[in-house]
């Protein structure tokens, strides 16, 4: 007697001829993230798009969940508001842990930092700008700081009022210059082609400062890729390690000038920090980027969607760097992609879309998404099975699979 073990696929193969399909890995157990519940009720967000069943998730398998991916053996991170964060490596690339990392939501003004990556290598930091009256066109009671038709500023003095006071006027000029004959859509399109080239593909621009728009979603993997490449740049160090700036006299509109500071706390209260960036919006509440250096390791931290009860912004982002250092510097669930690996990435012939992938085979009762492996005994006493009597067997097996299938889905909050 013999005993045989064919996977469905391989069956399947036999009867039609066509090569074995390779069987796609189930997905992880969903693993809450360690939350804190805020006493008031959640403000309506904007509906997220779909994320592409057929992509290979973009940094490692680990990151395929809607929930909690961390080291095994590691502490337990600290409990957030946020309903999605990430901490990595700036200089290895390593994501050390992360809560939701391809989740769509609303960026707020961190979304600055993909403006900055995008416009610093273009922009003369000395050439001098002059305000028009569509540069001022932002939501009123938003963030500015206070350019005046007219005005006359350096591109540098325009980086420190975006980057220290969180300027929506400013980021309105720098895209604007930085689209050239195309304005501020030329801009925002170079924003969103940068993204693309980052592998920040859940990210896309509407607006060049964060402020709500239809359409407009990053994530905290996407995030954590821009400010790895900003925190590169020593211009963008400097620019966002600045505590104090003086926004130069317009005359006769005002004739002094005034001072700005920088909105980022981690800055002056949490030892080793290099800056970041603060946001909030009524859709994307409060969001925030800091980064930090300890021990020789500097770490990052992305958030997004948090409540600033109990713990503001930046103080979510320490909590989360000092979990991200305790951790050993060889833990990672995945890693930051580098532009190369994205073009490769691209570059590779794709995988069949999902709906054509054969579902798995299920057996008893666990589900296709549980058991992907048909035991088939086949007895053979000195004559061959029949072809019929194995496509009845396979026929019978792919109906009972077809009833209990449950394709495996995003969690979405």
């Amino acid at each position: 007697m013999l005993g045989w073990r064919v996977s469905a696929a391989v069956l399947g193969a036999m009867l039609t001829g066509s090569p074995p399909a390779v069987p796609t890995a189930a997905p992880a157990a969903f693993v809450p993230c360690p939350t804190v519940t805020s006493p008031g009720p959640a403000p309506a967000k904007p509906s997220p798009p779909r994320h592409d069943p057929g992509q290979p998730t973009i940094g490692g398998d680990a990151l395929a969940t809607a929930g909690l991916a961390v080291p095994a053996g590691t502490p337990a991170p600290p409990a957030l508001s946020a309903s999605s964060w990430l901490v990595a490596d700036l200089d290895t690339g390593a994501v050390l842990g992360t809560c939701g990392p391809h989740e769509y939501h609303p960026p707020a003004s961190v979304q600055k930092l993909l403006l900055a990556e995008t416009m610093l290598p273009r922009l003369d930091p000395t050439q001098t700008v002059e305000v028009t009256r569509d540069d001022l066109n932002i939501d009123r009671g938003s963030s500015a700081v206070g350019l005046l038709v007219g005005g006359h500023y350096t591109v540098e003095t325009l980086w420190l009022g975006l980057l220290l006071e969180s300027g929506n006027d400013t980021a309105n000029v720098l895209a604007r210059l930085g689209g050239a004959d195309a304005g501020l859509a030329g801009g925002l399109a170079a924003m969103n082609a940068e993204a693309r080239r980052l592998g920040a593909d859940e990210t896309h621009a509407v607006s060049s400062s964060g402020l709500d728009r239809p359409g407009q979603f990053t994530s905290v993997y996407d995030l954590a890729l821009i400010a790895r490449a900003d925190f590169a740049r020593d211009d963008f160090r400097r620019y966002t390690t600045t505590l104090t700036a003086q926004i130069p006299a317009q005359p006769p509109q005002d004739p002094r000038g005034f001072q700005i500071q920088n909105e980022n706390k981690l800055l002056t209260r949490y030892p080793g920090a290099l800056g970041g960036k603060t946001g909030f919006t009524d859709q994307a509440r409060h969001t925030y980027v800091g980064a930090a250096q300890r021990n020789g390791r500097r770490l990052v931290v992305t958030l997004l969607d948090a409540e600033a009860w109990q713990l503001r912004g930046w103080q979510q982002g320490a909590a989360l760097l000092d979990w991200g250092f305790a951790l050993p510097a060889d833990a990672s669930v995945g890693h930051l992609v580098t532009p190369d690996e994205v073009a490769r990435l691209r570059a590779a012939p794709s995988s069949p879309p999902a709906a054509t992938r054969p579902a798995a085979a299920s057996v008893g009762t666990g589900s296709a998404a549980d058991i992907s492996v048909v035991d088939i005994a086949v007895v053979v006493a000195g004559a061959t099975v029949p072809l019929v009597a194995i496509a009845a067997m396979y026929r019978g097996l792919t109906r009972r699979a077809t009833r209990r299938v449950r394709r495996p889905h995003r969690t979405r909050r």
